[in-house]
């Protein structure tokens, strides 16, 4: 089992900055891909950026360039650097581990206020 924890949303102003964490516990020997998924109201959820195992890194044309997932492994936390926000990036913040099945966080609100 895997337990993951997000956390670091808030509310912040268009243009401002947000660095999201997401810490996971239990047996991660099989973690290959950790990645940020995003639901915003009445929407489905999307796929944000991810991070293998190996720190190779990949993210949705919407977010490239503005926001930048990294992780940290003596800690077992991935991190999503979120810079330049917009409205339009509102949504709660989920993280999922690829492993033999997939396990997913609480999620924690990103709101920007335009």
């Amino acid at each position: 089992q895997v337990q993951l924890v997000e956390s670091g949303g808030g509310l912040v102003q268009a243009g401002g900055s947000l660095k999201l964490s997401c810490t996971a516990s239990g047996t991660l020997l099989n973690i290959n891909v950790v990645g940020w998924y995003r639901q915003a109201p009445g929407k489905q959820r999307e796929w944000v950026a991810q991070i293998t195992h190996f720190g190779i890194t990949n993210y949705a044309t919407s977010v490239k360039g503005r926001f930048t997932i990294s992780r940290d492994n003596a800690k077992n936390t991935v991190y999503l650097q979120m810079n330049t926000l917009k409205p339009e990036d509102t949504a709660v913040y989920y993280c999922k581990a690829n492993g033999i099945v997939d396990y997913w966080g609480q999620g924690t609100q990103v709101t920007v206020l335009s």
